[in-house]
């Protein structure tokens, strides 16, 4: 029994999936649909994205609160830019404007010694402000037809924008576990001290996770605008909470050093899942806001519980 206890403990976050899961079938008959299993692995999408990117900046003991603006701010740029550039050179343009931003972010948190939590609040008022400023207050919509059919097209039964949500992971989970980029990333943030004492420049690799961060919000951000066909400067606001909620939910720890790729878009399934749940049941939102706080101290206590265990 004691066995069982601690196996499930180690993987808490698996067994707390599985259970929602459980849970999810029992309270409606509509979640396991087809239509809405489509439904839930296509709004994971951006979630997906974004969790991951921010999963190597709470790795090094950082946060980045600037996502849902740069998802914003993106989405307008590639709905504005869409008519001249095409969906090529506007997604390109796009990514690059969020290594931009993350680069900012970066370079005060790196080499100016700017508290990450000042510096990507700060990154966020940015971003916000100028999402609003180009496109004056207005959503801008997108008329290409084969952008949009992206966002809400299929593959093999799965949505396509899943497919991209699934090479990030591979592409997130490779550079976690076979680059010595991602040993560094977890060293910095469980010991940073010792880490720079042992010849390794701390702020370069500080430096490119608010980069790679900046660059999947920005991938967020263009696939949210291929489903929803608009680019809205008011988009993704409290976005940052969600893919906070995920990452810790994932097992991350906000102090650094700790968390997996793995259990970070498991995080991510849960999330989307509750949400999806509370929808089929005409849950309101302000109530689901209520539920979602309520998960994360659940999965906090849950991470003490199991470093108690280990320790």
């Amino acid at each position: 029994m004691k066995k069982l206890y601690l196996f499930c403990l180690k993987h808490s976050t698996l067994m707390f999936f599985i259970l929602m899961l459980v849970i999810a079938g029992l309270l409606t008959d509509r979640f396991y649909s087809l239509e809405n299993i489509t439904n839930v692995l296509r709004q994971s999408v951006p979630l997906g994205i974004v969790s991951l990117g921010l999963l190597f900046v709470i790795l090094t003991g950082g946060i980045d609160l600037s996502v849902g603006s740069i998802m914003a701010l993106v989405s307008v740029i590639v709905a504005l830019l869409m008519p001249d550039y095409g969906i090529f050179g506007s997604t390109v343009i796009a990514l690059l404007v969020g290594a931009v931003i993350g680069a900012a972010a970066g370079g005060l948190i790196s080499y100016f010694k700017v508290a990450p939590f000042v510096a990507t609040l700060a990154m966020m008022t940015v971003a916000r402000g100028l999402g609003l400023i180009v496109s004056k207050g207005q959503p801008i919509f997108v008329e290409d037809d084969a952008f949009t059919d992206f966002g809400t097209g299929y593959f093999l039964g799965l949505p396509l924008p899943f497919y991209v949500l699934l090479i990030c992971f591979f592409g997130a989970l490779f550079v976690y576990k076979k680059t010595v980029f991602g040993r560094l990333i977890i060293s910095i943030g469980s010991n940073e001290v010792a880490t720079r004492f042992a010849g390794i420049q701390v702020e370069r690799y500080k430096f490119l996770v608010y980069v790679i961060c900046g660059v999947a919000c920005a991938l967020a951000g263009v696939l949210a605008t291929t489903r929803t066909g608009v680019g809205s400067p008011v988009f993704g606001i409290g976005f940052e909470l969600d893919a906070i909620a995920a990452v810790v939910v994932g097992g991350a720890s906000l102090s650094g050093g700790k968390g997996t790729v793995t259990n970070t878009l498991i995080g991510v399934l849960i999330l989307s899942i509750i949400s999806n749940l509370m929808n089929l049941l005409n849950i309101p939102g302000y109530h689901q806001q209520v539920v979602k706080g309520g998960i994360i101290i659940l999965a906090v206590l849950l991470e003490s519980l199991k470093n108690k265990q280990q320790n």
